[in-house]
């Protein structure tokens, strides 16, 4: 037995223990809506960072939560853990599997086609050094910012072969995918994300004052954390250094170790006929197809139904991604076999290995998702929204504090569940009782640190699903991509929170901002003279 397998069992045991002790000691009412609603979470977070083995994490979380709801009762776990957890994360999210499925499967194809290997030769040519590789995947991904989930998928097949050329580690490509998919869809006034948002601000006062989109808009400055993840991003390229577990990442791609991990089989024989043309004209085939069924979903081609009859922004924002995507990526999936059959790339058989193949490529991706959707339905069970609900109702002091300590429950939150749209959809509200006159300023600083806290928890969980979007994406080891990216997400963290606490006595984005961007590469230029001491006191 492995040492990991060891310490697994060990850990499960205790945590077994404790919930014995907890049910003794308390009834099942009292648990509900109490911190130990997310006892659950936070155990599968520490043992996946503890043992680096995921799926026995998350599977403990969820038994262990259903244990705590059934209040021990054997039948009563078994119908928490199978009907409340993972059937309704299967059903709840199956949308959302039939999108991985066909992406992966589109991979398949282009990679069958030679597109992937014309495309690598065509980045040989025009994009020279790493850093130019680094600053196209990020221009890439702040591109496609429509969906998160589109997003992480399409930059990490697109982009793979070029960071591989110019030996970038899968785990460096995970984190630039990431950092580019939730932050910029926050901050992208089309986009689900942003729907998602005037979906929680719909109904309340202060929407009789603005409109929903209008409050998300004037909020877009002061989201801290998702603006000077950007910053960062091209500031660390430039400056061409890397730290904490990333530098080791980065260390062994020099050396021919970039850290795939893949699960199909896609080597086929090479295939020189493919062109660059191969690889464009899918990706710009996949976004129309669905960017238009999201947009047929928000009824914006529906006179007779929709309210939402050609007026786009507010079709996005009554849109349903989870039937959108998997129906473009449908029809998109056509057209791209279509396609390549007609331009004779690949024969009707090997476009049809294409289909398992994509599917087996996305069963780690999927698992992963399933049982972190299971263990945030086991959380919600136990009153998790109830017990934010009163810590931020009973949340005092200095009115410019508040901005901060927003920042930082929503970072608590959205990590402990792995979700930013149940983050601000639980605090939306709260902050909105906060702040209620639309004139004053922290209102909308209030309304940032909510969003951007919930950006930031889910960007460092490793139970968020676009964390583990990022990592199918560029095909790198789940806990890798976590445990590399979360220096990264701390640092950027810290500064954000200084800058609420600065924004909360200088309401002011004009002079915020700037101030922001400053210190977060100041920030990076003292990290790097430290590490290069540290390499040199090493080296001596």
């Amino acid at each position: 037995m492995t040492k990991a397998k060891k310490i697994t069992l060990l850990v499960a045991a205790v945590v077994i223990i404790a919930l014995m002790v907890v049910a003794g000691v308390t009834q099942k009412g009292d648990i509900n809506g109490t911190f130990w609603s997310l006892f659950p979470p936070v155990v599968a977070i520490g043992l996946a960072l503890i043992t680096k083995e995921v799926y026995s994490s998350l599977f403990i979380g969820i038994l262990s939560g259903a244990l705590l709801y059934s209040n021990f009762s054997f039948t009563g776990t078994m119908d928490t853990v199978i009907n409340d957890g993972l059937i309704a994360a299967v059903s709840g999210n199956a949308g959302i599997f039939i999108f991985l499925v066909e992406l992966g499967v589109i991979v398949a194809l282009v990679s069958h086609a030679g597109a992937a290997e014309a495309f690598g030769r065509w980045a040989e040519k025009h994009i020279k050094t790493k850093v130019g590789a680094m600053l196209a995947t990020f221009a890439l991904g702040v591109l496609i910012f429509i969906d998160d989930y589109f997003n992480c998928l399409t930059v990490g097949s697109v982009m793979s072969p070029i960071t591989d050329s110019k030996k970038i580690s899968r785990a460096k490509l995970a984190y630039i995918i990431d950092a580019t998919a939730a932050p910029v869809c926050m901050i992208a006034p089309i986009s689900s994300w942003a729907a998602a948002v005037s979906g929680n601000v719909e109904g309340t006062p202060i929407a009789e004052s603005m409109s929903p989109i209008e409050l998300f808009v004037r909020a877009i400055p002061f989201n801290f954390y998702s603006l000077l993840t950007l910053v960062f991003i091209i500031a660390i390229a430039v400056m061409g250094f890397d730290y904490g577990k990333m530098s080791e990442f980065e260390i062994k791609a020099q050396k021919g170790d970039l850290g795939v991990i893949s699960t199909a089989k896609n080597e086929t024989d090479k295939n020189e006929r493919g062109s660059v043309l191969d690889i464009i004209i899918p990706i710009v085939v996949l976004i129309v197809s669905c960017v238009l069924a999201l947009m047929k979903e928000g009824g914006f081609f529906n006179p007779e139904e929709s309210e939402y009859y050609h007026n786009f922004a507010q079709a996005f924002g009554n849109t349903d991604a989870t039937v959108g995507l998997p129906w473009g990526g449908l029809v998109s999936l056509i057209i791209i076999i279509a396609y390549l059959l007609c331009r004779r790339h690949l024969s009707f058989k090997k476009a049809m290995d294409a289909i398992p193949q994509g599917f087996i490529a996305m069963v780690p991706a999927i698992l992963i998702l399933t049982f972190a959707n299971a263990l945030k339905n086991t959380t919600s069970l136990l009153g998790s929204t109830t017990f934010v609900e009163n810590v931020m109702a009973n949340a005092g002091g200095i009115v410019e504090l508040l901005p901060a300590i927003i920042f930082l429950v929503a970072c608590f939150i959205a990590f402990a569940t792995g979700t930013s749209w149940g983050t601000f959809g639980i605090l939306i509200p709260i902050v909105l009782g906060v702040f209620t006159d639309p004139a004053d300023p922290l209102l909308f600083v209030g309304i940032s640190a909510c969003l951007a806290g919930a950006v930031c928890g889910d960007h460092c969980s490793p139970i968020s699903d676009t964390t583990i979007m990022a990592s199918a994406g560029a095909q790198c080891n789940h806990l890798d991509h976590v445990s590399s990216q979360l220096p990264y997400a701390i640092t950027v963290a810290a500064i954000s929170f200084v800058m609420f606490l600065f924004a909360g006595y200088v309401p002011n984005a004009w002079i915020a901002l700037p101030v922001g961007i400053v210190l977060t590469v100041a920030t990076l230029v003292v990290i790097k003279l430290i590490t290069k001491k540290k390499n040199t006191d090493i080296a001596e």
